[in-house]
């Protein structure tokens, strides 16, 4: 049985590792769809995830979420970030929208690097 961290915060240490878990599981994830992020998108993405995995920790709410935002996010993308959240728990639903745009911005590296443009 794992010991409760009660006075954990963002910055602490478990999180880093729980964070850098996830990082670890969501790249070859990405990857089986030809899904590769960038430097930067890398960054913004595990910034995403460190938020998530305090989020799951803490219990603090997302703020409210317009889904109407996300109706040109592809089902791949939302599909690959709801698997991705659950491996989280105490998580909102909405949560995966988030993530998914990530996965949306990524996925048009590809079709970038195939329209020849940079």
């Amino acid at each position: 049985m794992q010991t409760p961290h009660h006075n954990l915060t963002p910055d602490s240490a478990p999180i880093g590792r729980k964070s850098n878990d996830v990082l670890a599981r969501i790249y070859p994830l990405l990857g089986e769809h030809g899904i590769v992020p960038n430097e930067v998108q890398q960054q913004m993405l595990a910034s995403h995830v460190k938020a998530m995995v305090w989020r799951s920790h803490s219990g603090e709410p997302l703020p409210e979420v317009d889904l109407s935002l996300f109706e040109e996010i592809s089902p791949l993308s939302l599909r690959l970030a709801e698997q991705v959240v659950a491996w989280l728990d105490h998580l909102a639903y909405e949560e995966a929208h988030l993530l998914s745009v990530h996965f949306e911005v990524a996925k048009e590296n590809e079709l970038s690097s195939v329209k020849g443009e940079h």
